[in-house]
């Protein structure tokens, strides 16, 4: 064989891995979604109550993935989960569904959204959108080709600088003394049943939430990943959801449910009436420092991605994507990444993306949280430095919520739902060529392939 493949450093510490927890989670959902959330509930209370169900959901299934996470500490995060639970096929089905549409959509969705509050700063017209996002994603990818570290630097600073305008928010919007009278009642809305109104609320919020295990990709390059993991996941989850529910509070405080489902820019127009013009300004500029620090998260995680699956011969031209540049970091996987992503900008369709990601990934979320129960029976010797706490009961909450999202959205986003399962499939024919070549027949495989014999 020709020389060995180059090791990734192991350069990424604790906090540096809540910071990607807390910075891809924070990113548009919380200054977008609350006009979803609120004109799905109709009333605060059952809007409150969607984000309040919404986290615990995300908590349950943070709980319950960092014990893969924690006991099979390789990069790659769900490809390796689920090569490792359901053999070959799973795997390569997530690697590649994550490398054509997951990442590359989410890059693709924040970088728009990134060029719109370009466009609002400035009062520019809307043909700056594109050119600005197209930008904004090939820097933060440039980044990302300097190191791991360097990387790491942005997403710690782009967390903090996120969390400055968030926290004026809460605390100047919970002192608020305006004509707005914060109540929890009515509960129920008038327009639609309580349950289908809470159901399509927390559908809102999942996208807020989305983001969470992916730092599971890097846990190959974490000092102490068995430790470190599953403190960051859990830690990064509960702190994230207070935010959220303390924002909402605070919006509630200045602006009523009705008002806030008629706008698409709660925070901005709650930042408005608290401080006046100024305060419009400065929190669209917290907002472009939130995006910008979620594009760096999913860019970080999402280029290791091929990096992984190349190293089992996986993709086409395979041998392209585990070459590291001189700051170990797979250049290769990073182009295709930013090239998916760019057509993608192209569409200039917000919200078609985040639908169509959030269909495909939870499909494949569902199979992560059922693949603890696949492990614990068929490997109870691995070593688990951590395990899910209250076993089986958060694991069922987290499948039960799964299943309840992707069935709402292919009921709800068919066109939608169509095309994310299209674009997965599409890898079918190149996993069985490779299969007929071999590949899956080696190492990554080699606790499936036992079984199976």
């Amino acid at each position: 064989m020709g020389a060995q493949t180059p090791k990734l450093k192991k350069d990424i510490t604790f906090f540096t891995a809540l910071t990607i927890v807390m910075g891809t989670v924070i990113g548009s959902g919380v200054f977008f979604k609350p006009e979803a959330v609120f004109t799905a509930t109709g009333t605060a209370g059952l809007g409150l109550l969607a984000w309040v169900i919404g986290g615990i959901i995300t908590i349950c299934g943070g709980l319950t993935a960092a014990e893969l996470s924690a006991s099979i500490p390789q990069t790659g995060g769900m490809v390796v989960y689920l090569r490792r639970a359901y053999g070959p096929l799973a795997g390569y089905l997530m690697g590649w569904a994550q490398t054509i549409i997951y990442f590359p959509a989410n890059i693709a969705a924040l970088s728009i959204i990134f060029g719109t509050q370009v466009a609002n700063l400035f009062g520019t017209g809307n043909w700056v959108i594109i050119p600005v996002a197209i930008a904004a994603a090939s820097y933060v990818m440039f980044m990302n080709f300097l190191g791991a570290k360097k990387a790491g630097s942005l997403q710690s600073i782009t967390t903090i600088g996120k969390l400055v305008p968030l926290l004026l928010i809460i605390v100047f919007g919970l002192m608020h003394n305006g004509e707005v009278q914060f109540s929890l009642l009515p509960f129920s809305p008038e327009s639609s049943p309580l349950l289908t109104s809470l159901g399509s609320g927390l559908v809102a919020t999942m996208f807020a939430y989305d983001g969470w295990i992916h730092v599971g990709n890097i846990a190959g390059e974490m000092r102490n990943p068995k430790k470190d993991l599953p403190k960051a996941i859990v830690i990064g989850l509960t702190s994230v959801m207070a935010v959220y529910l303390l924002i909402n509070i605070a919006y509630l405080f200045v602006m009523p449910a009705s008002l806030l489902a008629a706008t698409s820019t709660p925070a901005s127009d709650v930042a408005s009436i608290i401080f006046g013009a100024f305060g419009g300004k400065f929190v669209t500029i917290g907002i472009l420092v939130s995006v910008f620090g979620a594009i760096n998260g999913y860019t970080m995680t999402g280029i290791r991605i091929p990096y992984a699956m190349a190293l089992n011969n996986e993709l086409p031209f395979s041998g392209l994507f585990t070459k590291l540049n001189k700051n170990s970091i797979p250049v290769n996987g990073g182009i295709l990444t930013i090239a998916v992503s760019v057509i993608m900008i192209f569409s200039g369709q917000f919200n078609q993306l985040t639908d169509m990601l959030i269909f495909v990934i939870w499909l494949f979320y569902i199979m992560v949280f059922v693949a603890v129960f696949v492990m614990r029976k068929r490997e109870p010797g691995l070593e688990r430095p951590y395990k899910v706490p209250l076993y089986p009961f958060i694991p069922i909450v987290a499948i039960v919520g799964g299943l309840y999202i992707v069935f709402n959205t292919l009921i709800t986003q068919p066109l939608n739902s169509g095309i994310g399962i299209l674009l997965t499939a599409i890898g079918l024919p190149i996993y069985f060529y490779k299969k007929k070549q071999g590949v899956f027949d080696g190492p990554a495989n080699e606790n499936v392939n036992k079984k199976a014999a």
